[in-house]
């Protein structure tokens, strides 16, 4: 018997999409029922779709469901949650999204947590976020569930003599923070560098040198990655980064904002040194201090390239992060 798993039914990649995919297609106990909206304000249709789904579902039955669908709707999840046994997978609180107001935000955060509290159980996707998640709402336990990176071949990055190459894979939002990557990077021009930005959105101003190309999936993402030379993340707020295990998987070296979870898939220190560097969250001077070390300095750019090769035999795959879930679901 499969256990349904409620996500967003979106056409935009975003991290939290494919763990969802990437874990359903690691354990097959799972069955994908993704659900019409504009998450985690769906409308009336996706309200209704979210009612369907759970309505099939037999009492005392199990059901997960991605935050975004369930967080905002306690009117819909609080009544079901007296029959059947929920848990609330959690990529990022509501209310940390950027660009929403006060009263949005407090409101967004009021419903999320009449939602937890009803659920048999609440799952985030790692350390940072469970703690952060407790703390705000009270929580008495909230499981682990750290992504999983597929294994991937080392990327060789550009020639010899070309440009070093960026490359930031991220939503054009504004909580991804490429306003601080591209203030930095103006500061640079007397550096040869070229930064490639991936991600839907709407680009913003940026200085010569950076291209955008718009969402970018298999084949043409694995190329976008093969010739990078280092992947950077200027997040305001990110509860884990799953980007950053993914360049890692190539043994690219990272650089990004010391926030949430990104140390934690970043990784510790090894024999060989840091596979990157974490640097303050919005801030340009750090920024472009740290991107100026790393691009002016062969022999840093090497040390990072070589702790990226021995942090890629360290993580874990998805079939990991699928018995970690099961787990948690076999207790409920």
């Amino acid at each position: 018997m499969t256990i349904p798993f409620l996500i967003p039914d979106s056409a935009t990649p975003s991290g939290g999409t494919l763990y969802d995919l990437r874990l359903a297609r690691a354990w097959p106990g799972l069955r994908i029922v993704a659900l019409p909206g504009a998450w985690p304000c769906p409308g009336p249709a996706g309200t209704r779709a979210l009612e369907r789904a759970l309505d099939r579902v037999p009492d005392g039955g199990r059901v997960l469901l991605d935050g975004l669908v369930a967080c905002a709707l306690p009117e819909v999840i609080v009544p079901h949650a007296r029959r059947l046994r929920p848990v609330v997978l959690v990529h990022l609180p509501l209310a940390l999204e950027g660009g929403l107001d006060p009263d949005t935000a407090r409101d967004l955060d009021i419903r999320e947590r009449r939602v937890l509290e009803s659920c048999a159980a609440v799952v985030a996707t790692g350390r940072w976020a469970a703690d952060h998640l407790g703390a705000r709402h009270g929580l008495p336990e909230v499981a682990v569930v750290p992504p999983g990176v597929a294994s991937a071949p080392l990327a060789p990055g550009t020639s010899p003599g070309t440009p070093p190459r960026l490359l930031c894979v991220a939503s054009l939002t504004p909580r991804k923070g490429h306003r601080v990557l591209f203030e930095a990077l103006r500061h640079l021009t007397d550096l040869d560098w070229e930064c490639v930005c991936v991600g839907p959105g709407r680009p913003p101003p940026a200085p010569a040198g950076v291209r955008f190309t718009g969402p970018l999936h298999g084949a043409d993402l694995d190329a976008a990655y093969d010739r990078a030379d280092l992947l950077v993340l200027p997040s305001l707020a990110e509860t884990y980064g799953m980007v950053v295990t993914e360049a890692l998987a190539r043994g690219i070296p990272v650089l990004a904002s010391d926030v949430g979870g990104v140390p934690e898939a970043l990784g510790g220190t090894s024999r060989s040194g840091t596979p990157g560097m974490l640097v303050p969250a919005g801030s340009v001077e750090e920024w472009s201090r740290a991107l100026r070390l790393w691009l002016g300095d062969p022999r840093s750019r090497h040390r990072w390239r070589v702790a990226a090769h021995a942090r890629r035999a360290t993580l874990r795959g998805w079939d990991e992060s699928a018995h970690a879930l099961r787990h948690v679901l076999d207790q409920v």
